[in-house]
């Protein structure tokens, strides 16, 4: 109920008035049954637009962090997360890796929708990065389609740093499902688990127009200087002659992780 109240009573309104967000390729999202939206992550405003734009509900899996703040704020904001349709997970990697995707596909399995960021966490510049394997495993196990979602703006509504919310246009696109029974029987091979993934960033980077840079963008936001892009780092994928991505190394299993809240 709560989650209803949010999305058409307190908070749905006052951004649809506000921020009048430009909706397309709605029909690409299945009324009913189990679904992932993979999405770009450039502002914490990027998981409401998107269920705003949908009239199922969509759960996010949410980094621990913000169910576990002590005092009054973090009471708040574990009532406001919980009642959202939000799941706590313990990103750090290794055991819990494995337990965020088990909790996704949980989720799937129930017949959800199921909302998650590829990247891992936040663009730290606007541009797309890297994205982690946990996405394409969850595709790969399930079976279910995968929705690209490219968030266009959320980031001159909310940027980085102190929590602001500006009065800008937004676009939410929703890509047609990608397909990839192709693979069927192949999840936990970690080159087709890499090959998904960069499919899935491909469509991304077509919708949104955004530059690509071929590394996490945790590892750039842990660098102690500022890391070399150009030449050092592919500005695109590249692709096969068919126009598909072709899969780079496979990855450790904390590169895994599937995030869907901002960070």
């Amino acid at each position: 109920m709560f989650y209803w109240l949010v999305k058409f009573v307190f908070v749905g309104p006052f951004i649809k008035l506000y921020n009048r967000p430009r909706v397309e390729g709605l029909a690409n999202v299945p009324k009913d049954g189990p679904a992932v939206l993979a999405g770009n992550h450039l502002s914490i405003a990027d998981w409401l637009f998107a269920p705003l734009a949908i009239r199922r509900r969509v759960s996010y899996l949410a980094k621990s962090d913000y169910f576990t703040t002590p005092g009054f704020r973090g009471a708040l904001q574990k009532f406001f997360y919980s009642k959202t349709g939000q799941v706590p997970i313990d990103r750090s990697g290794g055991d819990a890796a494995e337990g965020a995707l088990v909790t996704a596909k949980r989720m799937l399995a129930e017949g959800r929708l199921v909302g998650l960021y590829p990247e891992g966490t936040r663009s730290p510049d606007g541009r797309l990065y890297k994205g982690k394997t946990g996405v394409a495993r969850v595709a790969l196990e399930t079976g279910v389609p995968v929705i690209p979602v490219a968030m266009i703006g959320t980031n001159e509504v909310s940027p980085p740093g102190p929590f602001r919310w500006r009065r800008r246009r937004v676009t939410v696109k929703f890509g047609e499902p990608l397909d990839f029974s192709r693979y069927e029987g192949m999840g936990g091979n970690r080159f087709v688990e890499r090959a998904v993934t960069d499919e899935i960033m491909y469509r991304l980077m077509q919708m949104s127009g955004q530059e690509y840079v071929d590394v996490y963008a945790a590892t750039l936001k842990k660098a102690p200087a500022p890391l070399p892009i150009g030449d050092g780092l592919a500005p695109t994928l590249p692709v096969d002659s068919s126009g598909r991505p072709v899969g780079a190394q496979g990855d450790e299993p904390a590169d895994r992780v599937p995030d869907s809240r901002a960070s």
